[in-house]
C-alpha cells in the first residue's frame, strides 16, 4: 500500500455503475450514462480525488469484440465526461477469461475482478493510497477486488447491484449501499 502521501481514488466499475448495462457493450453509440454520473464524477475530481475505471471485458477474450472496439467505447465515455467538464484519471480493463477466453486471452490472471490487479496497477501508476480509496461497483466481484486491494467498498443498486445486494451484504463485501453513483456522491465526498 501507498503511504499517506498517496492520492485518494474512487475506483468505478464501468457497466451498470457509470453507464446503463448493455451486455458486452462494444458500440460507442450504445453508451448511455446513468443519470447524475457525470456531475458526481466532476464533483469528486473537483474535490481532489482521482477517478479511475476498472472494468472486466471478457467479451474481448471470448472473441466477441476487439480491444479497438473497447477503445471506441472508452473514447465515447471520455467525450461525454469532457462535455460535463470533467475527466477520468485512468481507465483499466481486463480482457481475459479463465475458461471461455480464446488463445492468449484464456488465462487465470491477476487483473480479472475479483482479483485486485487493475487496482494495484493503477495505484502504482498514479500514486494512489489504496487504504484511503473506495471501490464502487454493482457486483460482488467488484467489491471483492476492492477488498483485496485494501479499499473501502460501495455497492450501487444500478446494473446488477439490486440483484447482488443480499449476497454482497451476507459476504461482508460492502461498507455501504446506495441506489446509484449519484446517490453515493455525498458519502464519497465526505471520505475525501
Amino acid at each position: 500500500m501507498m503511504t499517506d502521501a498517496g492520492r485518494h481514488c474512487v475506483f468505478l466499475d464501468r457497466d451498470g455503475v457509470i453507464n446503463e448495462e448493455v451486455e458486452y457493450l462494444h458500440d460507442p453509440a450504445q453508451l448511455v450514462l446513468i443519470a447524475g454520473v457525470a456531475s458526481t464524477i466532476r464533483a469528486l475530481v473537483d474535490a481532489g480525488a482521482l477517478v479511475v475505471v476498472v472494468t472486466n471485458q471478457a467479451g474481448i477474450g471470448r472473441g466477441m469484440y476487439s480491444e479497438a472496439d473497447l477503445a471506441g467505447v472508452t473514447a465515447r465515455l471520455d467525450e461525454l465526461l469532457a462535455a460535463s467538464g470533467t475527466a477520468l484519471a485512468g481507465s483499466y480493463f481486463c480482457p481475459h477469461h479463465p475458461t471461455a477466453g480464446i488463445g492468449e486471452y484464456r488465462i487465470a490472471c491477476r487483473c480479472r475482478k475479483p482479483e485486485p490487479g487493475m487496482l494495484l496497477d493503477a495505484a502504482a501508476d498514479l500514486g494512489i493510497d489504496l487504504a484511503r480509496s473506495v471501490m464502487v461497483g454493482d457486483k460482488a466481484t467488484d467489491l471483492a477486488a476492492g477488498r483485496a486491494a485494501g479499499c473501502h467498498t460501495v455497492l450501487v443498486r444500478t446494473g446488477y447491484g439490486a440483484a447482488e445486494e443480499v449476497a454482497a451484504r451476507a459476504a461482508g463485501l460492502c461498507d455501504a449501499v446506495f441506489d446509484s453513483l449519484a446517490d453515493a456522491g455525498p458519502y464519497l465526498l465526505a471520505r475525501l
